[in-house]
């Protein structure tokens, strides 16, 4: 596919490497740069370590910048962990003491980058690089090739200027794949050439996106996804959700390579997405639920609806008569079946999650643990149910991980306000900067200045207004404090 983007040729290789290394990496399993990745580099690339890492921490800053809260002046802020950064001092300060991992991760992709390109070139010789083969490319030129033909669209169009509304788009594909790197440096590109927005998760198993931004852009992605050879054979037009929105649903572009493609915290070695429950589409599922729904004692029935998210989705939208587990995280999951095994023992379990991917493994770590009698999961998740069945056996909002936080496909509402137990869905930060919880706060409530998760950060807030600590970066309140980790669900 043509590029309107290609470097120019006097560009170094080094330069056309490090043009697509934009990347925010969040792993916890990372090899730091500074002694493995550094000692195995020959010496030219060593020299090269403290520019890369500068590098990594100025993109990692760059990220983070925000526009200026108020339109009269120009000076430059950011936002990072709910805090706001008037002066590059403090965001470098909190960068270097909160961010360490991400920003020695990043510098590690840009040297393992920078690394096998230079590899690549030293390969060649100078007639090579004169008339170099048909059939090679350098991992620059590669990642040019792939990018579409923009010429034909205005800045405005790819941007999503004016009146016209954007979009966001969900998709994961599992499919084995070589080489996460070269994806990762090809999606940084795709979606900056784009003006997308989001979050890509690339794997060996494959690759999860969700992005935003103008429809002439989506559309030219989706466009470019279903024509790359790496997953034409696995990709169909069908398994890309969209919703209403744009790239000011999310903050940043992030691109990064994990050992999962979704956290469920179990290597792909050990349970991989090719022992899957069966794929029920949305008609099929939809009949699986009226027919249990259906029955008079459903608690003595030999079938289970079983929600793979987090508490804070379920709560606000789920399946009638499901089990919704109480758990924080996707990566709890495993746990969670183990420690209530005996639930789904000679059970048939219908599986279902936002769009699908989490459905691929837990259904085949629940399938290896031999206890039901069958394994289903819902193919396109709620997404494509809601679309087909908006007022069905789904009620209440869908959760999503975006500045929406929210889609609403009916007007059902499932939830409660947390402070006076009237009827809410519409979830707010607390309130408290250095908490991270979703909280839900009528108008009400809200007027009475209950704004934080629970009384405790409600406290914690007004103290830290008037003097704010390093310590206070610790999420520490009632919420997570009297929620067990793994719940232990009755049964009879």
């Amino acid at each position: 596919m043509p590029s309107s983007t290609l470097p120019d040729e006097g560009d170094s290789l080094e330069t056309c490497v490090l043009k697509f290394s934009d990347l925010d990496l969040k792993e916890s399993n990372l090899t730091n740069p500074s002694n493995s990745l550094k000692a195995e580099l020959d010496g030219n690339i060593k020299k090269k370590y403290s520019f890369a890492k500068k590098k990594a921490f100025a993109i990692f800053v760059k990220t983070k910048q925000v526009s200026s809260p108020s339109h009269e002046f120009k000076e430059k802020w950011w936002r990072c962990c709910q805090q706001v950064f008037a002066d590059q001092t403090s965001i470098h300060r909190h960068v270097a003491t909160q961010h360490a991992e991400e920003v020695h991760h990043q510098t590690a992709s840009i040297l393992k980058q920078l690394a096998a390109a230079l590899s690549a070139s030293q390969s060649l010789t100078s007639a090579d690089r004169q008339n170099p083969p048909k059939n090679y490319l350098t991992p620059s030129q590669e990642v040019s090739a792939w990018l579409p033909d923009i010429s034909r669209f205005s800045p405005d169009e790819l941007s999503c200027q004016g009146n016209e509304e954007g979009e966001v788009l969900l998709y994961y594909c599992y499919c084995d794949l070589e080489d996460p790197h070269w994806i990762c440096a090809w999606q940084t590109a795709l979606c900056q050439q784009l003006h997308l927005t989001g979050k890509i998760r690339i794997a060996t198993e494959g690759i999860n996106g969700t992005v935003g931004g103008s429809k002439v852009a989506t559309r030219l992605y989706v466009e470019v996804m279903l024509s790359c050879p790496l997953f034409k054979d696995y990709l169909c037009e069908d398994d890309f959700k969209s919703s209403k929105g744009g790239a000011q649903c999310f903050p940043e572009l992030r691109v990064g390579v994990f050992e999962e493609i979704v956290p469920m915290g179990i290597s792909p070695s050990k349970v991989s997405y090719k022992n899957p429950g069966i794929h029920l589409s949305p008609g099929e599922f939809h009949k699986e639920i009226e027919k249990l729904l259906s029955q008079t004692n459903q608690e003595q029935g030999d079938t289970i609806i079983l929600d793979c998210r987090n508490f804070y989705e379920s709560k606000i939208g789920r399946f009638q008569g499901c089990l919704a587990p109480d758990i924080r995280k996707f990566s709890y999951f495993p746990s969670y079946v183990d420690k209530n095994l005996d639930i789904f023992r000679q059970k048939r379990v219908l599986m279902y999650c936002t769009g699908g991917i989490r459905c691929e493994r837990g259904s085949a770590y629940l399938r290896a643990k031999g206890v039901c009698k069958e394994v289903f999961q819902l193919k396109g998740g709620i997404h494509k149910y809601l679309e087909e069945f908006p007022d069905g056996f789904y009620k209440g909002k869908l959760f999503v991980f975006d500045e929406r936080f929210a889609l609403a496909y009916n007007s059902c509402v499932v939830s409660e306000c947390s402070y006076c137990g009237a009827p809410w869905d519409q979830y707010k930060l607390c309130s408290t900067l250095q908490c991270r919880q979703l909280v839900l706060t009528c108008s009400a409530c809200q007027g009475q200045g209950f704004t934080a998760c629970c009384v405790t950060c409600q406290d914690k807030g007004g103290k830290l207004a008037s003097g704010p600590t390093q310590d206070s970066f610790k999420e520490e309140c009632e919420c997570t404090a009297r929620r067990p980790r793994i719940p232990q669900e009755q049964h009879a």
